[in-house]
């Protein structure tokens, strides 16, 4: 099977479609409010994708990804605070 890409073709990141395929995300996000509980399995599923790749990885992988999610992390930090920013302010102009 093909690789998706990271990247889409306008260099910018996507991963809507990976994202989107976490059927555990996507029900979670149905209602509107992610609870404690939530976001509890999401840990508890995060911890164990980030343990499966980790044992895998070279030392040079595990710099270069631990690199990766650290710049995602970052993204999609400012990303939600650039879009709830943009939000505001569209809402201050109504």
């Amino acid at each position: 099977m093909a690789r998706a890409s990271w990247i889409n073709d306008d260099h910018h990141p996507d991963l809507d479609a990976h994202v989107g395929a976490l059927e555990h995300f996507t029900s979670s996000l149905a209602d509107g409010v992610i609870d404690a509980q939530e976001l509890a399995t999401q840990e508890k599923n995060l911890i164990a994708a980030m343990t499966a790749a980790e044992g895998s990885l070279s030392d040079e992988q595990h710099a270069q990804v631990t690199k990766l999610l650290a710049e995602l992390t970052a993204y999609s930090v400012m990303r939600t605070l650039h879009e709830m920013m943009q939000a505001k302010v569209a809402n201050t102009k109504t």
